[in-house]
């Protein structure tokens, strides 16, 4: 016991010691609580200003696309006219309905936001600093189960989603919430399928070392490895999960007045935009980790420039993402909600888990194990479609009446007026 005990003490000294120093000697914990803190307010604050611009380009964008001016009145270029509008929002009246459930009705704005800040913080956004002799990552955390964090928090977006609509007391809003939280759950299940895939690949949960598996060519990075279907699955899943256009059907207001948070008002009716945006920028960044080497550049040996270099490459590769959800949102119209069930479970799902399996055959055995992966799938594919193909033309072939029964119903003849045609029944 004695042995064990002592085994144990070094094992937890050894956790706590960077480069060879004890956090906790000389004062040196509590200088890392102080980096972490100031990890935390950084990627706090940076996400603020990153949904300001991201609302001033999406509208910018768009108004150029349909040759419109956009604002550009509050500040140089309109750029201010977001902190006008969340301004505003604070100092308005805040409605609480009659019916409402009060506790959750406040709370659930903060269940869509919350979700949003917490998967920022383990995306990696560039290199390492070193501060005082301590190299800390450009990253809030690290945890070993970084991408299970993420699905967690996207999963859990969907209850505050799911209770703004019941809580508010009115049947529109929870038939906005209950179609809201479907879509949701339904490209759930591709996006976590596509992300066994990632990870099935590069051998880890750790979003650092999902980047570092990638390796600092382009031809290294997921996109390539995986053969560019897993990358479109997870961006369609995505898109859908985030509900921006064409899938933006939680805020049908031609039938749903303005979905689940058609009761809010004020501050918090500004949340769930927030959380909307939020979620666009914080999305974006996951998908240059998982498929695009994160902030590593295209081509290896490139000057890093210590920090800095690898943090432009990261926000550059955002931000063609975030271009691309305004390009859709100006180019594509909505999609009916049988459209979207459909491509979600008889499209993306058995796509992706037929990719997972080729990927894992792949491992296995190489391009045999693939291919013979591949061909079963085809095989039960086409045997699952000549099946279904087959009964639903049973189900369409009409009955046959008995003769007696058809001629005995009475039968309706137009007869014209006199006069006007008719030949023979005219004389």
């Amino acid at each position: 016991m004695t042995r064990l005990a002592a085994s144990a003490g070094r094992d937890v000294l050894a956790a706590l010691t960077t480069h060879g120093t004890p956090l906790f000697a000389h004062g040196v914990g509590w200088f890392v609580w102080v980096v972490v803190l100031i990890k935390v307010l950084v990627a706090f604050i940076v996400l603020l200003v990153a949904v300001m611009l991201m609302i001033w380009f999406e509208r910018k964008l768009i108004s150029d696309m349909q040759s419109r001016i956009g604002p550009n009145r509050a500040g140089p270029w309109g750029l201010l006219q977001t902190l006008a509008d969340g301004t505003k929002l604070f100092f308005k009246e805040d409605l609480l309905p009659a019916q409402a459930d009060r506790f959750v009705f406040k709370l659930a704005p903060y269940l869509s936001l919350v979700p949003a800040l917490l998967i920022f913080t383990v995306v990696p956004v560039g290199g390492f600093v070193t501060i005082a002799g301590h190299r800390f990552e450009l990253q809030v955390a690290d945890p070993t189960i970084g991408i299970l964090v993420v699905l967690v928090m996207s999963s859990i977006a969907v209850y505050g989603v799911m209770l703004a609509g019941w809580s508010s007391g009115s049947k529109y809003p929870l038939l906005g919430s209950v179609r809201a939280s479907a879509q949701m759950i339904s490209y759930e299940a591709a996006l976590g399928i596509t992300t066994v895939t990632v990870v099935l690949v590069t051998g880890s949960l750790s979003t650092r070392a999902i980047i570092e598996s990638q390796g600092p060519a382009f031809w290294d990075w997921n996109v390539i490895r995986l053969g560019i279907v897993p990358f479109f699955l997870f961006l369609t899943a995505i898109t859908a999960e985030l509900t921006r256009p064409p899938f933006d059907l939680t805020e049908a207001e031609q039938e749903l007045v303005g979905g689940f948070h058609t009761e809010y008002s004020s501050i918090r009716f500004a949340l769930f935009f927030l959380a909307e945006f939020m979620n666009v920028i914080t999305m974006s960044g996951v998908v240059v980790t998982l498929f695009f080497g994160g902030p590593d550049g295209p081509v290896p040996h490139l000057p890093t420039f210590d920090v800095w270099f690898p943090t432009v490459w990261f926000v550059g590769k955002v931000f063609l993402f975030l271009f691309l959800y305004v390009w859709l949102r100006a180019a594509l119209p909505r999609l009916r909600y049988d459209q979207l069930m459909t491509l979600g479970w008889k499209y993306l799902i058995p796509l992706s888990l037929g990719w997972l399996l080729a990927v894992a055959g792949f491992l296995v055995d190489g391009w045999w194990g693939a291919g013979i992966i591949v061909g079963a799938l085809l095989v039960t594919g086409l045997l699952v479609r000549a099946f279904a193909v087959g009964k639903r033309r049973t189900e369409r072939q009409p009955l046959l009446e008995p003769v007696g029964t058809r001629l005995d119903r009475p039968t309706l003849v137009a007869v014209p007026p006199h006069g006007q045609g008719g030949g023979e029944a005219d004389g």
